[in-house]
């Protein structure tokens, strides 16, 4: 309620921001802030609210859709302590790339990762030696005119108020989305039933030439943060789970685990959070005074790179502590649609090098 009222108070600064987001908008629209246009493909995946929309499972899709091509990932490296254009290399952790970047990095090893605040900077520096450049969050950065831009909306988000930063999550207009070539619904519920995706399009109100397409998550097995021992969701069952999460939106890994136990304790931090020593020990604390005799630590695949980035071996290399990987998968004739539209605008873009 408190929080509420907050917000409240916080909606003339969300009208002075708007103000000037819609100005910065028809400055580049009208062509008197320049744009830069590449000549190799370049698609932009992007969301108009802070966080939480599946833009690295959506990234990770791509890669995988796209392997037959030199691929670089370009990212901002949200959360990093260091500036300018840095390559990932093997020596690369969350804090000089940032968590996503290392992600991508460890997990597809024939990809270039890299990241720049300055994205027309960073694509130069890569665009000789790639056949393509994706860029990770960055619908919102207008200095570069990407060829293909993916703008990403949460379903169980669609139809409910948003407002605009400061008092709410939306940090550009909803009008931008006309500039996107796919409207990608993501953590969309299975089965879809035809009258939800029909709410869906209703709610963005796609142009003729813009697709609303309906992606969902699909969970892995968990492995463990130091020794990569595998296990199946369903060896979880009943466990007393002690979860531990900084990124931006728990909810849907809250739903699938709750599949599995009724006991969850979740310790809460913000996206991107830099954990500190003492709150893995009060993690650890609470997790061996747990009541039950089987029980085990979960995180997010995105947390587990900060964990085992920042030394807290000592603390959690005895402990049954497991990320859980998550994947996009689309909709069977939603899939064909995209997959297509990808790969068609990849193909026809492509330079002779």
């Amino acid at each position: 309620m408190l929080l509420n009222y907050l917000r409240l108070l916080l909606l003339p600064f969300s009208l002075i921001y708007g103000m000037a987001v819609t100005l910065r908008k028809k400055l580049y629209d009208w062509g008197l802030i320049r744009s830069v246009k590449f000549d190799l493909p370049v698609i932009c995946v992007g969301n108009l609210a802070v966080g939480g929309s599946g833009k690295t499972p959506t990234t990770e899709y791509l890669v995988r859709l796209l392997a037959d091509y030199k691929i670089a990932i370009l990212s901002r490296g949200y959360g990093r302590k260091t500036k300018g254009f840095i390559l990932a290399d093997d020596n690369a952790t969350a804090e000089t790339i940032g968590d996503e970047p290392l992600q991508y990095h460890q997990k597809f090893a024939k990809v270039t990762v890299a990241v720049c605040e300055d994205r027309v900077n960073g694509i130069n520096q890569l665009k000789e030696n790639h056949d393509l450049i994706i860029l990770d969050d960055a619908f919102q950065h207008r200095a570069v005119r990407a060829g293909f831009n993916i703008l990403l909306f949460e379903f169980r988000k669609l139809g409910t108020l948003q407002f605009l930063l400061p008092a709410g999550n939306l940090r550009d207009v909803f009008s931008s989305r006309k500039r996107a070539d796919v409207l990608l619904v993501t953590k969309s519920p299975v089965p879809l039933l035809h009258v939800a995706q029909q709410a869906s399009i209703n709610e963005l109100q796609p142009d003729a030439n813009q697709p609303v397409l309906h992606s969902y998550l699909k969970y892995g097995h968990l492995v463990h943060l130091y020794n990569k021992e595998s296990r199946v969701l369903e060896s979880i069952k009943d466990c007393e789970i002690f979860l531990l999460t900084g990124i931006a939106n728990p909810e849907p890994l809250i739903e699938e685990l709750g599949k599995y136990s009724k006991t969850i304790k979740h310790e809460e931090f913000p996206d991107h959070y830099a954990f500190k020593e003492a709150d893995i020990s009060k993690f650890k604390s609470a997790f061996l005074a747990g009541n039950k005799k089987e029980k085990i630590i979960i995180t997010t695949e995105k947390d587990s790179k900060r964990l085992r980035a920042t030394g807290f071996e000592d603390l959690l290399v005895n402990l049954p502590v497991y990320y859980l990987p998550i994947e996009v998968e689309l909709f069977e004739e939603d899939k064909i649609t995209f997959d297509e539209l990808i790969l068609n605008y990849v193909k026809s873009n492509r330079r002779n090098r």
